[in-house]
């Protein structure tokens, strides 16, 4: 009874998409398949979740470091862009399946995770309040010139 509480918390979303299988499930339609670098089981295996939006059907998410990258070509190397865009991404750099991290690598990425998680949310909330910022400041210097 302990041992199947145990695997329940795994199944929780919070550690979902640390698994390969969970990633690559998200790629049912990714626009990419066969012959090219960046298949469905490459991005996964990248650390990439399939976040595709109706403009942009190829928008890829890394589930650790929440980097958003788009406009996929067929020979782009998953990891290697991943590295090359997100160098500092602890999942990327540890180059292990979470079913072979020790107990401290796992938390650490928990930790890393989350923290990504949280600057991301911080920067799209000051990016909003700036421009809600702009657009009332240009409100106000029409209300003072007259030009309303």
């Amino acid at each position: 009874m302990a041992d199947r509480g145990k695997m329940e918390m795994f199944d929780n979303d919070v550690f979902k998409m640390f698994f390969y299988e969970n990633r690559l499930k998200t790629f049912e339609d990714w626009p990419f398949d066969g012959d090219c670098a960046c298949t469905p089981q490459n991005m996964a295996k990248a650390g990439f979740i399939h976040a595709p939006s109706d403009n942009s059907p190829d928008v890829a998410i890394c589930f650790c470091c929440q980097k958003e990258l788009e406009g996929w070509e067929p020979d782009d190397d998953p990891i290697k862009e991943h590295q090359s865009h997100s160098s500092s991404c602890y999942f990327i750099n540890l180059k292990k399946d979470v079913e072979d991290m020790t107990v401290e690598e796992f938390l650490k990425l928990l930790k890393e995770k989350e923290a990504s998680i949280i600057t991301k949310n911080l920067n799209d909330t000051m990016n909003k309040f700036k421009e809600a910022a702009k657009m009332k400041r240009d409100e106000i210097v029409k209300s003072a010139m007259g030009e309303e």
